[in-house]
Formats: structure tokens, C-alpha cells, sequence
């Protein structure tokens, strides 16, 4: 039976006496990455990079217009060929539409969940909501797909996290009865002069031979202790421990997160935003071997304190946003750094090792809406789109359809279930495999789904 890791009290103090840590050197919440109990799995060199589109890009002014529709429902911008014979992109993406040879544009993706908590819930588990709760303020009963892959895969020898938001992971999944071990680390602003997480950085004179010998310290006053009086360090605690050692005593972990190894001009041709940058950050993680990296393509851009989800209904937020102005805005920094980032994977050879999947919990209403002289969509799971590149897949095709209104598939329904069967295809995870939940009951991966077939043959 599987148990949370921080399940006793934590006798920190005694670690501070030992100088383990020194001011600041290790956050033991972020650092619950990876525990050295949890068992292999999954293809090691494999990796999947999502690019999540919070808030619900609209289908219509993405990657699914209706050129043809009515105004209300084909929204304020025009239409753009690609690089898929037939298929049209919305024409604020041209970078994407010109290598749209190297994408799979699925647009028959559809669920039940409309609210962002719950449908977010949805995609990055594959499980669906007990009860729906329209105050999106729901939190995830079970690991979302980042931690399942670090559970799977286990504690890396060189140190490096199996699963890493860049900035950050996304805040309504919990790891639960995976534990604490598994869940995000987060790497904190890519923008920074120093983009290194701060959590990796030894401070107080510490070095990672000191901190290794302090260690091995530790341990063995703690045998002495359990020899003595029958008493031992929480087992939770000692994994955590444990791990953030692993981290820190690895220096080149720090290294796969400095982007000022990068070639400036490539850093350019990603965008000198958090976008770009986030993505090229991606790009550095998994060919350390981070299994999942998850870019949250809604935080904050530090230029400007605006409207940055793509929750883009009419008057959004109460500041006299639409979805014209905000798909104007975002479509020019996502275009950019999305476009780097398949082309870099290629131009690496690692289109075969790395998977990019872009997309949403949801996606927005067929029509139009207005409001104080605003316009927008409404929440809409009915009907959504996902771009796929990469892992070794038949790219330059459209799989799915919607119907004239992009309101509902038309054909291949497709479910977030299915898209997570093929991101564990990719990483060699068995979506079959259980683990326990916290009474002991077995939880398969997955419940249902299959690979999307279209992308293999």
C-alpha cells in the first residue's frame, strides 16, 4: 500500500543543529520531487512537453475556424493556409501554420467538465470530476499525468526532477496517495539574471561534499537513536530529506536550467518573453531527461500586469478585456516561442524522444457573446483542439472534426482520456498499472481510453 511521505511530525531542529541545510538551502516543498522508494518504469528516455493553455483557448480563434460561419460565430479574425493540405489556422498564427507539417491538429477533443478547476482536473488526470463544482475551486483527487510519470519512473540517478513546471506546475493537481515525492518542482521565472532555481543553490558556506558527509551524519545518528530508544525519523520526512540531498549534491541539475549557456541568438528566435523563454527552458529539461515538463502558458508576462489566461469572455475580469484584444496579444508571444520550440526539437534530432502538446482545459462557445461593449466566448467543453508534434508521430494531419459551428465533434469524438493514452504510449507507461489510494483500493492509471491511432501507422 502506497502512503503519503509526510505522514508524522518533522523533528527539523535536529537537522538545523547538524548545519545540514544552512539558511536557505533547501525547500523541502519543492524539492518533494522524486523519492528514491518509488519504483521504475515507463521508457527513461522518453519525454513530454505540454504547453498548457489555462483559462480555455477558443477552438474558433485557434486552430479550428469556421471561415464559413455566420459573424457571430467565426469571431473578429480571418483564416490563414497551412502546411496541411485543406487545413485552416486562425491567421494571428502564421509561424505555426507555416510548419504545420510537423503538427497533428486534433480537434475533436470534447468532455463534460465546464468549469476551469474541473475540466483542468480532467485533462492533466484522466479522471473525470465525482461532482461537478462550478465555483472552480475544486482540487484533484488524483495525480495528475507529471506525477504519475515521476511514480512510474522513480528517482533519477544524476538528480534531475522527472517532472518540472516552468514557472510552475499547475495548482489544482495533488500528488495525494502518490505522496508528496511526487509532486512539481517548480522552476521559478526563466527571465531571472540567474534563471537557476534558488532552491539548488547551496548557501552558508556549504558545499555538496559538506552536505553529503552531514548527511551520512544524520543517518547515523538516527540508527543510533532507533538503537537506543526504539524511536525513528518519520519515514516520510527521511524520504523527502533524502531527495533533496540527491538534488543538491548534484550541481549539474543546476545547470540544465541556465539559459545563459544558450546561443543568444537562439534565446532570441524563442522570444525574450516568459514564453519563449519557458520554452527553451522546456527544451533544456528533458534533453537532461525530465520525463514531463508542463510550461504554464497563462503566468503573468513581467512586461505588462494584464489579462494573461485565455479566459476570454466578454468584458473578462471586469477591465474591459475581449477575446480580440487578448488572442491579438498572446497569439504573437505563443506563435513565436511554440514554432522555436518544435523546429528546435527537430533540428536536434529529438523529434522521436520528445513529444510538444499544446492546449487547454476547454474551449470556448460557438458564438459570440457581448458585454460593455466587449466581445467573447463563453466556457464550452464540448468541442476543443489540441496541436501534437513530435514522439515519433504521423504529423501534417488534421485528426476529428467539429460540425460548422465547431459546438461538437463531427467526427472521431475524442476524450482527454485518450489523449493521456498516448502520452503514456510515448513514455512507455502501462495506463493499466494501479497504484493505492490511501484505503488500499487500487487506482488504474487510466480508466479508459486509447491511443489515437491516427498518429502511429
Amino acid at each position: 500500500m502506497n502512503h503519503r511521505l509526510c505522514s508524522g511530525p518533522t523533528d527539523r531542529r535536529e537537522i538545523l543543529k547538524l548545519g545540514l541545510l544552512g539558511a536557505g538551502a533547501l525547500n523541502f516543498g519543492d524539492l518533494a520531487v522524486a523519492a528514491p522508494a518509488a519504483g521504475p518504469g515507463g521508457t527513461s528516455d522518453r519525454s513530454l512537453i505540454l504547453f498548457w493553455m489555462w483559462g480555455g483557448p477558443s477552438q474558433l480563434e485557434t486552430f479550428d475556424p469556421k471561415p464559413d460561419a455566420p459573424a457571430d460565430v467565426r469571431g473578429p479574425f480571418g483564416t490563414i493556409e497551412t502546411r496541411i493540405p485543406g487545413a485552416r489556422f486562425s491567421d494571428i498564427f502564421p509561424k505555426l501554420a507555416g510548419i504545420a507539417d510537423r503538427l497533428a491538429v486534433v480537434r475533436s477533443l470534447h468532455h463534460t467538465m465546464a468549469s476551469h478547476n474541473d475540466g483542468s482536473i480532467e485533462v492533466l488526470t484522466g479522471k473525470t470530476p465525482e461532482a461537478p463544482d462550478p465555483t472552480s475551486t475544486a482540487i484533484s483527487k488524483h495525480p495528475d499525468l507529471g506525477m504519475i510519470l515521476s511514480r512510474a519512473r522513480g528517482l533519477r540517478a544524476d538528480g534531475v526532477p522527472q517532472y518540472i513546471g516552468v514557472p510552475n506546475t499547475p495548482f489544482m493537481t495533488r500528488a495525494n496517495y502518490l505522496g508528496l515525492a511526487h509532486k512539481g518542482f517548480n522552476s521559478g521565472d526563466p527571465l531571472r539574471d540567474d534563471p537557476t532555481p534558488a532552491e539548488l543553490v547551496l548557501s552558508g558556506g556549504l558545499t555538496p561534499r559538506i552536505l553529503d558527509r552531514r548527511a551520512s551524519l544524520l543517518r547515523r545518528l538516527e540508527t543510533e537513536r532507533t538503537t537506543a530508544d526504539g524511536r525513528q525519523a518519520p519515514e516520510g520526512f527521511a524520504r523527502l530529506r533524502d531527495a533533496g540531498i540527491h538534488l543538491l549534491t548534484r550541481p549539474e541539475v543546476g545547470a540544465a536550467f541556465d539559459l545563459r549557456q544558450e546561443d543568444p541568438a537562439l534565446r532570441d528566435r524563442y522570444g525574450r518573453h516568459l514564453w519563449g523563454q519557458s520554452c527553451l527552458m522546456a527544451r533544456r529539461l528533458v534533453e537532461a531527461g525530465t520525463g514531463v515538463v508542463i510550461v504554464d502558458a497563462s503566468a503573468p508576462m513581467r512586461s505588462a500586469k494584464i489579462y494573461w489566461s485565455w479566459d476570454d469572455h466578454a468584458n473578462a475580469g471586469g477591465i474591459g478585456w475581449d477575446i480580440k484584444t487578448g488572442m491579438s496579444l498572446r497569439a504573437g508571444f505563443m506563435d513565436q516561442a511554440l514554432t522555436t520550440l518544435v523546429q528546435d526539437i527537430y533540428d536536434r534530432g529529438l523529434d522521436r524522444k520528445v513529444m510538444v502538446a499544446a492546449l487547454g482545459e476547454f474551449g470556448r462557445t460557438p458564438k459570440v457573446g457581448q458585454a460593455a461593449g466587449c466581445m467573447g466566448r463563453d466556457h464550452w467543453p464540448g468541442a476543443f483542439t489540441a496541436l501534437l508534434s513530435g514522439g515519433g508521430i504521423r504529423t501534417g494531419q488534421v485528426v476529428g472534426a467539429t460540425d460548422a459551428w465547431a459546438g461538437e465533434p463531427a467526427e472521431r469524438p475524442l476524450t482527454p482520456q485518450d489523449l493521456h493514452a498516448t502520452f503514456y504510449r510515448h513514455l512507455g507507461v502501462n495506463p493499466e498499472t494501479a497504484y493505492d489510494d490511501l484505503t488500499g483500493r487500487p487506482v488504474p492509471i487510466l480508466y479508459s481510453g486509447e491511443p489515437i491511432r491516427e498518429l502511429y501507422g
